[in-house]
């Protein structure tokens, strides 16, 4: 690819360093010269590194009141804020989405790719569950959300006319894509920073689940699985607007840490003999960095942890599907790994998740970019 192309990345916001940020940092360190730009901006000190301490071209909703702690409040302006920002100067935009990212305007000579998370997923088919979680079921105040989310999946489906390639993060959102936007994706997993983990082959005695405590993850369905089985040990690390349910549901065989830092995660992901997993992610970044560890997974068998994770009865396994969200079927998971503890192995765990890393994400992004570069470069020259 030429040396001299012009590049431009856009993200939907700003805020933390989770996986959709994990990937605009891997952007930046194939195309450190790039420009950024992101609806808002407002990331910890620590954490501007993983953006090379760029400036970050925002929008209008920056300087709103209260944008830094409830700028999701703002989601029905932020179609129009992410028009606001203008990518013309650039050849190629990279655009890393889950929301409005990939609705930036471009024009017939720059080349849109967007790599995509999900589609918006509180506007499509997580819509009901959204609206039931938020308490926005009835009444005059549910009409309104219902009318903005409305408008929402018009805007979103419109702006995905001016992408030029989709690349989705499994292919579970693979077919996201093509059932809401009619579009095909190409599939390339997100970067999981495998190489910061290291194996433990011997295991404690207990079980772990990490997560945000947010309804959707769906750590009450562990607890309370575990607290039917008094004899199996599991410890929940997270913090989230669950905290006080999950509580009122775990016995004494079930400790609860709460937020604990990085390292004392990785200590507890590396002694555990089995990682367990109840949400239907588009991806799963948690499963992959449990395996990294060399700890086997238990996981509900739907969305992108069905690509992630080999099950019981094929070759080398690394974990354990559970068919439905129920707590009978988590049980007997948990019995089923017990009986079958044997076929696990950490060398096994381990080079499965290696096939996640930053480097295979890097190097198959950047033959990506070259090869559609290449195709949209031929097909604009003109012939006489």
């Amino acid at each position: 690819m030429e040396n001299k192309l012009n590049i431009g990345i856009v993200a939907d916001w700003l805020v933390t360093f989770a996986g959709a940020e994990r990937v605009i940092a891997e952007f930046l360190e194939l195309y450190p010269e790039a420009d950024l730009y992101a609806v808002i901006e407002f990331l910890h000190e620590e954490n501007k590194k993983f953006i090379h301490n760029k400036k970050v071209n925002t929008t209008f909703i920056q300087s709103l009141p209260w944008a830094k702690k409830k700028y999701q409040n703002y989601l029905p302006l932020m179609p129009l804020a992410v028009e606001q920002l203008d990518v013309s100067g650039h050849d190629i935009i990279l655009s890393s989405s889950h929301a409005v990212a990939k609705g930036i305007l471009t024009g017939p000579d720059q080349l849109h790719i967007s790599y995509v998370h999900s589609p918006i997923r509180y506007a499509w088919d997580l819509q009901h569950q959204y609206l039931r979680e938020a308490k926005l079921e009835k009444g005059i105040k549910s009409l309104f959300a219902k009318i903005i989310l409305h408008k929402m999946r018009i805007w979103d489906y419109r702006t995905a006319n001016s992408v030029d390639h989709f690349i989705a993060n499994s292919h579970f959102i693979a077919r996201r894509i093509a059932k809401i936007y009619g579009r095909k994706a190409e599939v390339i997993y997100p970067p999981v920073d495998v190489n910061r983990f290291n194996v433990k082959e011997k295991k404690n005695d207990f079980y772990l689940t990490a997560s945000r405590l947010v309804p959707y993850k769906r750590i009450d369905l562990i607890v309370e699985a575990f607290s039917s089985m008094p004899d199996k040990t599991l410890v929940v690390i997270g913090d989230g607007s669950e905290m006080n349910k999950i509580k009122s549901k775990a016995s004494r065989n079930i400790e609860i840490l709460g937020y604990q830092p990085n390292e004392v995660l990785v200590d507890y992901m590396q002694n555990a003999k089995a990682f367990v997993f109840a949400a239907e992610e588009d991806f799963g970044i948690t499963p992959v960095e449990a395996m990294a560890c060399g700890t086997p997974v238990i996981a509900f068998g739907k969305g992108g942890a069905l690509e992630t994770i080999r099950p019981l009865g094929e070759s080398e396994p690394t974990g354990i599907f559970f068919d439905s969200q129920l707590v009978s079927a988590v049980a007997t998971a948990v019995e089923t790994f017990e009986n079958n503890i044997h076929m696990f192995t950490s060398d096994n765990c381990r080079k499965q998740a290696l096939k996640f890393s930053a480097d295979r994400f890097k190097h198959e992004l950047q033959m990506s970019i070259q090869k559609k570069w290449e195709t949209f470069s031929s097909n604009k020259k003109i012939i006489y």
